[in-house]
This record gives C-alpha cells, sequence and structure tokens, in this order.
C-alpha cells in the first residue's frame, strides 16, 4: 500500500490502512469493468481467493451497463460463462460475442486458462494488433451446424474471473502460455492473501450494511457474527463473504443453538 510518497509493507499496515488497500482494489476493479464494457480495455484477469465479491463487482456494472437492453427487451451483451468449457466451446462463444460493445466474463472458468487450445484461442482473441483474427482450421460439425465460420475477426473484451494465480501453476509449457495471456491483458490481484485480509475484507462489507441487508439482524447479533468468523477463523471451512452468510443463516435458524450449528456444518473435521 502506497501513503504518501512511501509504500507500507502489508504485515505493518493497520486495520485501517489494509481496509483503504483493499477498497482501492475494489474501486480499480470497478474503473476497470467499465473500461471493459466501453471497449477502452480489451481484457483483464482478476485474481483474489473465493468468496471475497470478485465477482459480484464485476456482474454489477455489466448489470447497470445493460440496463437499457433489458428496458428495451433487447439482447444484453454481455455472458458471464461459469464451470468447464471446451476449446469449441470457447471458439463459438467468442463468435456470438464478437462484437465492440460485447463483453465475455469467464468466472472460474479455469479449463480454458489450462488448456493449450482454449489458450491459444484467447491469445489470438487478445491479440495487441489492431485486427484480432480468430480460426479454426479443423472441420467441427459442430460449427457447421451453428452457423459459426472457421476464421472471424473478434473486437469484443473478455475478463478472466479465477481463485488460480498465474505463478503458481506449475506446467512449464502452461506458465508459457499464460504469461502471453497476461501481457494482453490489465493484471489485477486483489492482495486477499492472509487470513487477516479476509476477516477484513468481511467487516469493510460488513460495515456497509450491505452484507447483512436481507437478515433482520440488528447491530449487536451483526458484531456477534463477526466475532464468531474472528474466533474461529483458522477453524472455518473457509473465510469468506459466503462463511459469513452461511452463519447468518444459523443465526436466523436459532437464536441460542446457532453457534453449535456453526462448529458441526462450517468447520473443518478434527482429525481423530
Amino acid at each position: 500500500m502506497k501513503t504518501a510518497n512511501k509504500t507500507i509493507p502489508f504485515n505493518k499496515e493497520s486495520d485501517a490502512q489494509t481496509i483503504e488497500r483493499i477498497q482501492q482494489r475494489f474501486d480499480i476493479l470497478d474503473e476497470m469493468t467499465k473500461a471493459c464494457i466501453n471497449g477502452d480495455v480489451r481484457a483483464m484477469i482478476v485474481v483474489g481467493p473465493p468468496g471475497v465479491g470478485k465477482s459480484y463487482g464485476v456482474e454489477q456494472q455489466l448489470e447497470k451497463a445493460s440496463l437499457m437492453n433489458k428496458l428495451a427487451s433487447r439482447a444484453v451483451p454481455y455472458d458471464v460463462v461459469k464451470g468447464a468449457m471446451s476449446a469449441i466451446g470457447l471458439y463459438t462463444k467468442l463468435f456470438n460475442y464478437k462484437e465492440k460493445d460485447n463483453v465475455l466474463v469467464f468466472d472460474d472458468c479455469d479449463s480454458v486458462l489450462q488448456d493449450e487450445l482454449s489458450l491459444n484461442i484467447i491469445k489470438a482473441a487478445l491479440d495487441s494488433k489492431k485486427t484480432r483474427r480468430i480460426c479454426w482450421n479443423t472441420d467441427s460439425y459442430k460449427l457447421r451446424n451453428e452457423g459459426v465460420p472457421d476464421t472471424f475477426e473478434f473486437k469484443g473484451s473478455a475478463i478472466f474471473i479465477t481463485n488460480v494465480k498465474f505463478d503458481n501453476i506449475r506446467s512449464k509449457k502452461l506458465q508459457d502460455h499464460l504469461q502471453a495471456v497476461q501481457s494482453r491483458c490489465h493484471y489485477l490481484d486483489l492482495t486477499l492473501d492472509t487470513m487477516r485480509d479476509k476477516l477484513l475484507r468481511i467487516k469493510q462489507i460488513a460495515g456497509t450494511g450491505a452484507l447483512f441487508q436481507d437478515y433482520d439482524l440488528n447491530g449487536h447479533q451483526c458484531e456477534e457474527i463477526l466475532d464468531f468468523l474472528t474466533e474461529n477463523c483458522e477453524k472455518l471451512n473457509e473465510v469468506s463473504l459466503r462463511m459469513a452468510l452461511k452463519v447468518a443463516d444459523l443465526r436466523k435458524v436459532s437464536e441460542t443453538n446457532w453457534r453449535a450449528m456453526a462448529e458441526v456444518t462450517c468447520m473443518k473435521r478434527r482429525a481423530a
């Protein structure tokens, strides 16, 4: 984190400075998403642990930008792809969202980042050249059946949301491809690497009132949930916004027994 003219090491930050650093990253995520929507940025990679709000921020900006399309019953110019995807599925999806105002979001769709053929397609789609032409040089019934040509120009933007840091990929062959992809993209690491970072992110969102807004909880009850997460962070299956909501669900189910329920359903099983 930078303050004035000096950089503060993460392990020297106060809680307020850590929250400021994390909030700055998420503010940049919003701005970069808008830039992708406007076509000013071709591609972005967003890296961070699960359950910290990576996808929510991106999808919120896309929803805002597409409001007029929805009101006019027009197709929205973006799509969010989740789960596994084959190389030919990727090629088809890029064709369907190839225009300048189109945005494709690959949310935890790590199969396209771990397959050489898919990575070659992504490199072509995000090339720095003025014209980005993608080719499929193998005969395919699927493409013919869906009316997808064997070559087309891609003018859209792409956002990759992943929990996997590229530096942690062990395969040298994949690393070379991923470095080539990364060189074509803006790479935003949300820097939520420690337990403390994740807990402060949860408290930050809770402090805005957004985290528990769908729950009939008073301030004291919200604090009880946050304290429970802090006290048991090393035992929980994960520390995330999703976990906070799971505990809130249990708080709603039983005012007296929610802690015991959370210990059984949300914590790692102890070794015998």
